[in-house]
């Protein structure tokens, strides 16, 4: 699978305020960990959230982070949510900073691509993570569901901590 860059286009039909008040909402619930009201803004089967080790990556043929279907993404979300999980106890207080989005229409959906900072902290240590998103949005009556979500962190060529949150 190659990621292509989105070439700055207007985004005519699409409310692109809804459209960041949407990836404020999503970062919002990922920050303050409701994993299940995260896993609701996710469309059928076909959904895929991907964090590659490299840009470029091909996710059929290279080790990933994270690479998850609408099944495996569940039982992510299944097991954060025991609250037993040795990596995430305590749980790492995270805030997110999204900026340059931007908003394109495609035959798939609604294509959106933004800045992130993430902080991180946990047992006294703080984290800073930082990448560029990809998201792939459908509509639907009540606003938009993620169809796919790509995260280029800034380092992921090298080695990093313990992703053992949604990023």
């Amino acid at each position: 699978m190659t990621v292509t860059l989105l070439e700055p286009a207007p985004a005519s039909g699409i409310d692109t305020k809804a459209v960041e008040q949407f990836l404020f909402h999503e970062a919002r619930l990922q920050d303050e960990h409701r994993y299940d009201q995260w896993e609701a803004l996710w469309t059928g089967e076909d959904a895929l959230y991907w964090v590659p080790m490299r840009e470029g990556a091909d996710p059929t043929r290279e080790v990933s982070y994270i690479y998850d279907n609408r099944p495996r993404l569940a039982s992510r979300i299944r097991q954060l949510n025991t609250g037993v999980r040795h990596s995430q106890a305590p749980q790492s207080r995270l805030r997110r900073l999204i900026s340059n989005i931007e908003v394109s229409e495609t035959d798939e959906g609604v294509a959106v691509e933004s800045n992130f900072s993430l902080i991180e902290s946990r047992r006294g240590l703080m984290t800073i993570w930082a990448g560029r998103t990809t998201h792939l949005l459908e509509r639907v009556e009540d606003g938009f569901r993620i169809k796919r979500k790509i995260v280029n962190l800034v380092n992921c060529e090298e080695a990093i901590g313990n992703l053992a949150f949604l990023v």
